[in-house]
């Protein structure tokens, strides 16, 4: 499959919606675990494994659609596919 510009803004879209939202996230818990709210440990490590998880493909899809843009941004002769 060969990637254009179009996937390349997409996966950075999506980077950043999952920086942000598991950003707050990550604040909202942190508050809630300080605030002394009442949750079993497995409540504390499935969250923090989520947010974890998220902020991962949030960098692999980051990195991915910013190497697609530097692929795009060459001559339409020069194009080569980023990824099969």
């Amino acid at each position: 499959m060969k990637f254009e510009r179009k996937h390349a803004v997409l996966f950075l879209a999506i980077a950043v919606w999952n920086v942000v939202t598991y950003a707050n996230f990550a604040k909202n818990l942190v508050e809630a675990h300080q605030a002394g709210e009442e949750r079993a440990t497995g409540y504390w490590v499935a969250h923090t494994v989520l947010i974890v998880v998220n902020t991962v493909i949030a960098v692999v899809l980051g990195a991915l659609g910013l190497k697609v843009l530097r692929g795009a941004g060459r001559g339409a002769g020069d194009r080569q596919p980023v990824a099969d």
